[in-house]
């Protein structure tokens, strides 16, 4: 684990909350806690919540705050354990015996044991990051592998350990901080969630958004600010598709300061559109409704 007494100025979750606004991150109180308890108590942190709301980030300024490479593993389906632990280089090592065999080696034993040495093991992320301290794993949107690669995950997260028949067990000296994101397309495990510590991610808050577009975005004007929040705000309440998250409401906004808006009207929000909504439904229902006719008020 990387301890705290290592990060200066990490003693609370207010000061986690400092280190990370340093990041442009601006975290809320449950959400800064819940990540200076995973911290402090070299727990994983789950993190569930739509997509666009900010969990993959967190991971990413907590391994800037920590000075830590952050390692990812996005999941997906059909995701097994050589692609997210380990695997042997088969052209070098077929390369290793044909030199040996020009050589003039012939011990079948020497052989076998050189093939499976440790410099020929490829390192997949979940190996890597038990390598590398310190390391922030990111284990990103893991409701999308399946079920069975669950337990892979458990192993690991219990132990920090991972077994290689030939080398024997690869043990942790300190773990990693793992950070898990799902955006609940499925329900994980209970026996996953147990060893997490775990964190549901909202929307922002209205006057959350506009600092947080605020800090990314620093040409936007608070004007813009405002109108963007208050139209994504409005759009989460319609019942489309594919809500906008903080991420589209950034792509959103960057788009309309490319085109040197200042503020925002009508016909520049469905101008603009595509970089907020993903879906033609979508885009029908915010025209469609009305949904922005009110951007001037």
């Amino acid at each position: 684990m990387v301890r705290l007494t290592d990060v200066p100025g990490l003693g609370s979750p207010g000061e986690l909350a400092g280190l990370l606004d340093r990041q442009a991150y601006l975290a809320d109180e449950g959400l800064t806690t819940a990540a200076f308890l995973a911290l402090r108590m070299g727990r994983p942190l789950l993190l569930e919540g739509a997509a666009g709301v900010g969990k993959t980030e967190l991971a990413r300024a907590l391994a800037a705050v920590l000075d830590a490479p952050l390692i990812r593993l996005q999941c997906y389906e059909g995701l097994d354990g050589p692609q997210a632990l380990y695997d042997w280089d088969f052209a070098r090592q077929l390369l290793h015996l044909k030199a040996a065999e020009a050589g003039g080696t012939a011990d079948p034993a020497r052989l076998e044991t050189e093939v499976y040495d440790r410099r020929f093991l490829i390192a997949r992320p979940l190996l890597r990051a038990i390598e590398t301290w310190p390391s922030v794993l990111l284990i990103d949107e893991v409701d999308r592998a399946d079920v069975e690669f669950e337990a892979i995950l458990l192993e690991v997260l219990s132990d920090f350990a991972i077994s290689v028949p030939e080398l024997g067990t690869i043990r942790a000296e300190h773990p990693p901080v793992v950070v898990l994101t799902s955006n609940r397309t499925r329900e994980v495990h209970d026996a996953l969630k147990r060893r997490c510590l775990y964190h549901w991610l909202e929307h922002p808050s209205f006057d959350r958004e506009v600092a947080i577009l605020l800090r990314r975005l620093p040409a936007c004007s608070e004007t813009l600010a405002r109108q963007v929040a208050g139209a994504a705000g409005r759009l989460r309440g319609a019942g489309l598709v594919k809500p906008p998250g903080i991420a589209e409401t950034l792509d959103w906004t960057e788009a309309l300061l490319t085109l040197g808006a200042r503020e925002l009207d009508p016909a520049l929000a469905a101008a603009t559109l595509g970089a907020l909504l993903k879906h033609r439904e979508d885009h029908e229902a915010a025209l469609g409704d009305g949904l922005f006719d009110d951007l001037r008020r």
